[in-house]
């Protein structure tokens, strides 16, 4: 927590260190737009001059209410309208009274400068870390009084990497979290308790060091009704389970709850000349933990986007030589680029123009000043909707694991990346053993949730690099970079150890399952590609299975 607060205080001066040096500037911005307007005469040869200042009181429209000067911003869109009237039509009807009273209202922007003096900026923090590294055990506190229950689901849960601390009174747990060391990656909370028959929604608002652990929540009730879930969803929680429980489909909630918080920062690739603006955006989004490049030279757009590989593009509407709509449409000229978000930021306010930019390529239209908080949140949505498209076309439906053909285009990639670093790739296939008797002794549901389950613990035990795939049926492909047979044989024998100690249930009769797994490393193999580990690593899986399964066996070179 205090390195969080130590960034969000570093971004925050730099926030504030940007908006001093734009505060510095606007005098003489101010001054140079005047006599640019004392010199514009009623003939079109002063259009040239007329479109200069078009285009600073267009900036000045749009910043300024971000660094705190939002009578400047109200004041510079009435003059860019102004002159925008002046540049549709003839300027030579513009009378010399009203380009006299053009430059005089110019001059008198100065007075809107003592108002963003005393503005105060803070960084919007970025969502609270979560620890996801590789083989890393998850802290959960469970608040639970039936003690019987949070035993079995403390059973249930430690498999899956979850190391679950038991509490069967509220006053406890507050004790806990007042120690302030330890603390949970995830609360589990049941709604209703013995003592006082206390709502655990009301006790997370009048505790609030209970309510301020700053984790995931998720309540588990005996309870469905609505006004218990509103007040669970006022308080943000992630899940609302009901008793009897479905363990697996709480794991799989805390899985999705994990999945996202170890979810790579968002790509977003900013588009705009006024390079104080773009450089304040560019701040608000880092502290928000997103990462960002700035581009100001638009005839860079394709070379920046390829190298950078943005999950979306904010870009500003009017710049110099070249249009957002400009750049949209060259954008879209390209097929690896076609599903690109782009989004414009601009001071644009006539909705019928607004409208005529989005036919051009665009997804959506943010109006500058913008809040802070208010740009983060578009971008948030908009990244993450791009995102779970994305997984809908690449991903398994069942598992969120890489379908067959993405795991092997990714394992392709892997093994060229593994040549050319020389580095050890390892390939491990995985198959469910007895999978067909699973299916006709408890049913296809039941085998649904341990393909669901096994799937679930890969994820938790493989490190964020390792790539995952359902590869068939119940057969999974692993593919672990920077891996050497050694090294993998102990992850999956880890791996091998815990499925087995999961315990499934179906009409009353509890059961437990075990795979095989078959290795192939590319140090044992260099000459091998990637269809070739592939076939390898399935010949070990084979051997495994022919040793007597619930084993790991490493490919070896005939001699």
């Amino acid at each position: 927590m205090v390195d969080a607060n130590a960034a969000i205080a570093a971004v925050t001066a730099e926030m504030e260190k940007l908006r001093r040096t734009y505060a510095d500037r606007l005098p003489v911005e101010i001054a140079e737009l005047t006599a640019l307007a004392e010199g514009l005469t009623g003939c079109e040869s002063g259009r040239a001059t007329l479109e200069a200042l078009h285009q600073r009181l267009h900036k000045l429209a749009g910043s300024g209410g971000t660094f705190g000067f939002s009578l400047l911003s109200t004041q510079s869109r009435s003059l860019e309208h102004q002159a925008q009237s002046w540049l549709a039509g003839s300027l030579a009807s513009a009378e010399v009274e009203s380009l006299r009273d053009f430059a005089v209202n110019i001059a008198a922007l100065t007075h809107t400068l003592s108002e963003g003096q005393s503005a105060e900026y803070a960084a919007v923090p970025a969502h609270a870390a979560m620890r996801t590294d590789a083989g890393m055990v998850l802290r959960v506190w469970m608040v639970e009084d039936d003690v019987l229950l949070g035993k079995e689901l403390t059973h249930q849960l430690e498999p899956f990497g979850f190391e679950v601390r038991l509490f069967t009174r509220i006053s406890d747990a507050e004790s806990a979290a007042a120690e302030k060391s330890m603390q949970p990656d995830i609360l589990i909370m049941d709604v209703l308790f013995a003592e006082g028959d206390e709502n655990a929604t009301e006790v997370l608002t009048a505790r609030p060091v209970l309510g301020s652990l700053g984790c995931p929540l998720i309540f588990i009730s005996s309870q469905g009704g609505l006004q218990s879930r509103g007040r669970a969803a006022r308080l943000g929680a992630e899940g609302y389970f009901l008793k009897p429980l479905d363990v697996p489909r709480l794991v799989e909630r805390l899985e999705y709850v994990v999945e996202r918080r170890r979810a790579s920062p968002q790509r977003v690739l900013i588009v705009d000349d006024d390079v104080s603006l773009a450089a304040h955006f560019r701040l608000v989004l880092c502290g928000a933990g997103m990462e960002v490049d700035v581009l100001s030279q638009p005839d860079e757009i394709i070379e920046r986007v390829s190298a950078f590989r943005p999950e979306l593009v904010l870009m500003d509407m009017h710049m110099p030589d070249y249009s957002g709509t400009d750049l949209a449409g060259v954008i879209r000229q390209h097929d690896n680029w076609i599903g690109l978000p782009i989004v414009y930021l601009s001071s644009e306010t006539d909705f019928d123009k607004q409208v005529l930019a989005l036919s051009h390529g665009a997804d959506d239209f943010l109006t500058k000043p913008i809040p802070d908080a208010h740009l983060i949140a578009a971008v948030r949505v908009r990244v993450d909707r791009t995102r779970q498209l994305g997984d809908q076309i690449t991903k398994d439906s069942l598992t969120g694991l890489l379908k067959h053909a993405s795991i092997k285009e990714a394992a392709e990639v892997e093994v060229i990346r593994s040549k050319r670093s020389d580095t050890a790739v390892t390939f491990a296939m995985l198959d469910i053993d007895h999978f067909k008797t699973i299916n006709d002794t408890h049913g296809h549901a039941v085998g649904d949730l341990v393909i669901k389950s096994i799937a679930t613990l890969l994820r938790q035990r493989l490190r964020k690099s390792d790539l995952i795939g359902r590869y068939g049926g119940e057969e999974f492909l692993v593919v672990l970079p920077e891996c050497d047979s050694k090294s993998a044989r102990q992850i999956l024998e880890d791996i091998r150890t815990r499925f087995a100690a999961l315990q499934f249930s179906h009409n009353g009769q509890s059961f437990n399952c075990t795979l095989s797994a078959g290795l192939a490393c590319s140090v044992e193999s260099p000459e091998a590609g990637s269809a070739e580990l592939l076939i390898l690593a399935d010949r070990a899986l084979y051997a495994a299975k022919r040793g007597g399964r619930n084993r790991v066996e490493l490919f070896a070179q005939e001699k």
